[in-house]
C-alpha cells in the first residue's frame, strides 16, 4: 500500500473547535480512517493511503466549513461527516445548516443537524400533514415544536395545539393524585420541556392561559375541528386506528399537522395494531402528505444513543430471520 501526504490549512480561530477538547476529533478520525494527523502552525498533514487521505481531508474541510458558518462542532457532527463520507454524500453538509428554524431562549439556533432533518424541515414547509417517523433522539417533537413556534410568532397560525395519547410506557402507574390536569401532564412532560426552552416558561404560559397555546391529551380532540391551527400529535405509534383517523379529520383550514412516533417502541397491547402503523399504509400516496423516515444515523443526542439504535435495528432484523427461516422449514 502507498502512502502519500496531503496538507490542509485550519485557520487558527477554527483549531480548537475542529480539533475538539484533548484533540477527541482528531483522534477518532485517525482512528477510523487508518490516517496520520500532524498539526504545525495551521497546516494539518494528512498521512494516509490515497483513498483514507481523500476521506480524511474531505470529512476536515466539511467541519471547518461548519465552524466557520459559526457551529460548535461535536462528537454528532464528527461521527456524522464520518458515515457520509464511507456513502459518498459528504458533499451535502453544507445543505444542512443553512435554514434557521429559529433560536432558544438562550439564543441558540436551531437548525437541521443531518440530511435527514434537513428532509423533514422542507417536507413541513411543502406539506399540509406531514409523517416524521424514527427512532429516539432524531429531533422529530423538537423540530416540530420549533417550526410551529415559529409559525406562530410570525402570525402564519393562531394557535398551537400538541397531543399525545396518555398511555404508560409499558408500566401501570395506578391512580394519579391531583385534578385532572395533573393526571396528564406527566404525559405530555417531554412537550413541555421543548416548549420552556424554545419559548421560555413564562412567555408559554402567558399564551396557555390565553387559550393561543393548548397541550392536551389525545381524548380532548374528538368533536373539534381545528382553523388556523398548528397541531403536533406526538407519539403517535401508541394511536389505535381509530384514534388515528379522528385526529386527522380534525383539521381544518389554514392548519398544518405534524404526527411523530417511533413504529419500535409501541406501549399498546401486544394484539393492537398500531393506528400510525395504519396510516403510513393506508396514506403514503396523498400528494398532500408528507413522510420523512428518519434513522438512526439521524440520532443527534449522545453518541451511544445511535449506538444503541442501530444494535436494536440489527437485532430485531436478526429475529425477522429467524422467525420467516423457522416458518419455511414449516415449524411452528
Amino acid at each position: 500500500m502507498n502512502t502519500v501526504e496531503a496538507n490542509i490549512n485550519i485557520p487558527s480561530e477554527h483549531t480548537q473547535n475542529v480539533f475538539g477538547q484533548f484533540d477527541k476529533h482528531m483522534k477518532k478520525i485517525e482512528r477510523n480512517l487508518s490516517v496520520s494527523l500532524i498539526l504545525r502552525d495551521d497546516t494539518l498533514k494528512i498521512i494516509g493511503s490515497e483513498t483514507a487521505v481523500q476521506k480524511a481531508k474531505d470529512v476536515l474541510e466539511a467541519l471547518i466549513a461548519l465552524s466557520e458558518r459559526g457551529n460548535t462542532i461535536t462528537e454528532q457532527n464528527v461521527d456524522y461527516a464520518l458515515s457520509l463520507t464511507f456513502s459518498d454524500r459528504l458533499g451535502e453538509l453544507s445543505e444542512i445548516d443553512a435554514d434557521i428554524v429559529c433560536h432558544t431562549i438562550n439564543g441558540k439556533p436551531v437548525k437541521a443537524k443531518t440530511l435527514g432533518q434537513k428532509q423533514y424541515l422542507d417536507l413541513i414547509q411543502q406539506k399540509m400533514i406531514v409523517f416524521g417517523v424514527g427512532p429516539a433522539g432524531t429531533g422529530k417533537t423538537y423540530l416540530a415544536m420549533a417550526t410551529a413556534i415559529n409559525a406562530f410568532k410570525n402570525n402564519e397560525v393562531n394557535r398551537i395545539i400538541l397531543t399525545r395519547p396518555a398511555i404508560e410506557a409499558g408500566e401501570k402507574l395506578g391512580f394519579l393524585p391531583g385534578d385532572l390536569q395533573s393526571k396528564v401532564d406527566p404525559y405530555l412532560r417531554p412537550l413541555y420541556d421543548a416548549l420552556y426552552e424554545i419559548m421560555g416558561a413564562e412567555t408559554f404560559l402567558r399564551n396557555m392561559e390565553k387559550g393561543l397555546i393548548e397541550v392536551a391529551p389525545l381524548a380532548y380532540m374528538r368533536g373539534r375541528t381545528l382553523d388556523n391551527s398548528f397541531i403536533i400529535l406526538d407519539e403517535a405509534q401508541n394511536t389505535t386506528p381509530a384514534q388515528m383517523k379522528m385526529f386527522l379529520t380534525r383539521i381544518g383550514f389554514g392548519s398544518k399537522a405534524i404526527v411523530t412516533g417511533d413504529l419500535s417502541q409501541k406501549d399498546l397491547s401486544p394484539n393492537m395494531p398500531s393506528g400510525l402503523d395504519e396510516a403510513l399504509k393506508v396514506l403514503g400516496h396523498i400528494d398532500e402528505i408528507g413522510v420523512c423516515r428518519l434513522s438512526s444515523q439521524d440520532v443527534v443526542r449522545h453518541p451511544l444513543v445511535q449506538k444503541i439504535v442501530s444494535a436494536y435495528d440489527a437485532y430485531d432484523e436478526e429475529k425477522k430471520r429467524k422467525n420467516r427461516r423457522t416458518k419455511q422449514n414449516g415449524n411452528p
